[in-house]
């Protein structure tokens, strides 16, 4: 049996008493709210922490989908099966609803959250593609106030963020823009597992043209990041089938893959082309058959 190191457990009440304790406690300490990823860390002995600060009950003030003029606000403990019900989400952005339905399974979509997700900075990770697709700015919270970061500056690596060891993730911000749409596609060996690839597309048209397009791949190098010469690649041209295998050739290109029990790297490179194309054709397609209801969504 794999158990984790002794470790205290202490439940936070508040997102300012979060906070006072990893003030208090440093890097010997780490937050749980699902703890999907850091559970089995802690059991294989990869992760070993003294202090376990469980945020669960923060849920009712950081677990909201707020849609204002603009933006989308997410609070950070919002679970994934809220995220995949949210129709005001989905409207605004059907690249979540498309990944919150490949995203593991029940029982992890009920007590898993954004924030965890994003904060665990997994490079195979579904949300991070996606937020990175979005162009989010992500809100942290320290002893010192609020600061806005975003995705590119986010993510410093595999399984680091920007996030101090007394800070907290409390808010993901979402732009809305006129003319756009998104789509997400992914390929994993069974459903519900980690992606072998995926490919996140937002496409925004004006007059027929793309004004601005953004890919954020997951599961093909150490960090999850956007394709700056794709969004390059498209803008000012109206979208084609040549227009989306030239994206898929740069998303080929631009990617990193490793060779392991999912796939080799030249099969992964196949799929970054590929999925990329289906996801920006995906978007297109959308944007030029209107929105759809909750049920066909």
């Amino acid at each position: 049996m794999q158990v984790p190191a002794p470790f205290e457990y202490e439940r936070a009440t508040s997102v300012d008493q979060a906070i006072g304790l990893l003030e208090r406690l440093g890097s010997t300490a780490r937050l749980v709210a699902g703890g999907h990823s850091l559970l089995p860390m802690m059991k294989l002995r990869l992760a070993n922490f003294e202090y376990l600060i469980d945020i669960n009950d923060l849920h009712g003030e950081l677990g909201y989908v707020t849609v204002e003029p603009g933006q989308v606000r997410v609070g950070a403990l919002t679970r994934h099966r809220e995220l995949l019900e949210s129709a005001e989400l989905a409207e605004a952005f059907p690249i979540f609803r498309d990944a919150e339905k490949v995203i593991a399974d029940p029982v992890v979509r009920n007590r898993g959250t954004i924030g965890g997700s994003l904060c665990q900075a997994d490079p195979s990770e579904d949300l991070s593609a996606v937020c990175t697709t979005l162009d989010a700015s992500c809100v942290i919270r320290g002893p010192s106030g609020e600061r806005v970061v975003t995705m590119g500056e986010f993510y410093r690596g595999p399984y680091e963020t920007a996030v101090g060891e007394d800070e907290i993730l409390i808010e993901i911000r979402l732009p809305i823009r006129p003319g756009g749409s998104s789509a997400y596609h992914k390929v994993e060996r069974r459903a519900g597992d980690w992606a072998v690839v995926s490919a996140g597309a937002a496409v925004w048209l004006e007059d027929g043209v793309i004004s601005d397009a953004r890919v954020g791949l997951a599961a093909v190098g150490p960090n999850t990041t956007g394709i700056p010469a794709i969004s390059e690649a498209l803008r000012g041209s109206p979208p084609s089938e040549e227009l989306y295998r030239r994206a898929g050739e740069i998303a080929a290109a631009s990617c990193d893959p490793v060779t392991d029990m999912r796939g080799s790297a030249e099969y992964k490179r196949h799929l970054a082309d590929e999925l990329t194309q289906r996801a920006l054709r995906t978007a297109v397609d959308r944007i030029n058959s209107g929105p759809r209801s909750l049920e066909e969504s």
